[in-house]
């Protein structure tokens, strides 16, 4: 009986066995199984991604971005510039595209490539020292332009007229569709009672490239809204931390365009519009009239300040219903950048030089020391 008993436990024991092995089996193909579908949908994502890398950044920029290739610079560090001016999306794709193809002899110089581009193109303009696609014209747009300015320079450089320009740019369809196609900077705010052009500051300054004789006053115009909405992109999440608009921006970023005689008095001027809204004083600023007359002056006249519009910051609080003019990177990023300070007042003396003032009464005093 006894050796019954010890057979019995031996086969149980070699049952149990022969089910933890094929358990341990099961979870060694499991295993191998996940491994292996792992593997395969990491293959498949990287051969997505290197199929992404190796296409143009954007196939419809005509926008030139300069490139200035030092001497000396090899593969590795030509590589790294493109992918920082975001002519191409990943560096090391280039290098080991230009590798396998044994492509090497760049030339240093300044070129003027586009996010269009394909890695051939880039090559090629690289190592014969020019730009490969060469457009057939180019309009350069500055900064603090208003959209009539803007018209006129669309009127200048193509078959358009600046009126028609303006009467697609004020079209409500249009902009209705620009605004679907450009939801992260075109909000209901362009629609205000009060704004005398909806799209007015979101022209952004820049030299735009154009590689047909005729383009279409639509891709014209959708250039330079893309070119904003890209701009723009950079500054989404501090916008969001600040609970603030691109309109916002843009409309505040336009004073200073018009007001600043010199790039470091924009984070400054943008201190002092800060404190007199905190502070609830109205802006006082000079360019906000002349928008609201619609006419240039070399001066701005007692009597003027006294129109009663909404773009008058002599007369209402804060800032005006939207942009005056297209504000370029400098004035977007001072408002951005602002600086703490105690400073409510300023003014430009005959010079164009500006001084800042914590009292009215040392306001008083520089403009008897600077303007008399």
């Amino acid at each position: 009986m006894e050796n019954e008993t010890k057979k019995d436990i031996m086969f149980k024991r070699m049952k149990e066995k022969k089910k933890e092995v094929k358990i341990v089996r099961r979870i060694v193909l499991a295993i191998v199984l996940i491994v292996l579908i792992g593997g395969g949908i990491t293959a498949y994502s990287g051969y997505k991604y290197v199929k992404s890398a190796l296409q143009p950044v954007d196939e419809k920029s005509e926008e030139i971005i300069p490139v200035k290739v030092e001497i000396g610079s090899n593969l590795d560090s030509i590589a790294a510039l493109l992918e920082k001016n975001e002519i191409i999306k990943d560096a090391r794709i280039f290098k080991y595209y230009a590798k396998f193809n044994n492509e090497s002899d760049f030339q240093a110089g300044d070129y003027g490539l586009t996010k269009s581009m394909t890695f051939d193109e880039l090559i090629e303009s690289l190592k014969s020292g020019k730009v490969y696609r060469e457009p057939i014209f180019s309009m350069t747009i500055p900064e603090g332009r208003t959209l009539e300015e803007i018209a006129a320079r669309v009127e200048e450089k193509t078959s358009y007229t600046s009126k028609e320009f303006l009467d697609l740019v004020t079209n409500p369809d249009f902009i209705d569709q620009m605004i679907a196609k450009y939801p992260n900077i075109l909000t209901e705010d362009i629609k205000g009672p009060d704004l005398r052009h909806a799209l007015e500051g979101y022209l952004f300054p820049a030299t735009y490239a154009y590689y047909e004789e005729n383009p279409s006053l639509e891709s014209i115009v959708d250039q330079m809204l893309s070119k904003t909405a890209n701009t723009m992109a950079q500054y989404t999440d501090q916008l969001a931390e600040e609970q603030k608009s691109v309109h916002w921006l843009l409309t505040f970023a336009s004073l200073l365009e018009e007001e600043a005689t010199a790039d470091t008095d924009r984070e400054m001027i943008a201190s002092v519009f800060n404190n007199r809204m905190e502070k609830k004083m109205p802006l006082q600023t000079d360019p906000t009239v002349l928008y609201a007359l619609g006419e240039h002056k070399d001066r701005v006249l007692y009597d003027d300040l006294e129109i009663d519009h909404p773009y008058n910051t002599y007369k209402i609080q804060g800032l005006p219903p939207g942009p005056i003019s297209n504000p370029g990177t400098q004035s977007i990023e001072a408002v951005l950048n602002a600086p703490e300070s105690e400073n409510f007042y300023f003014l430009a003396d005959k010079e164009g030089v500006n001084h800042f003032s914590k009292t009215y009464d040392e306001h008083l005093a520089k403009i008897e020391q600077y303007l008399r």
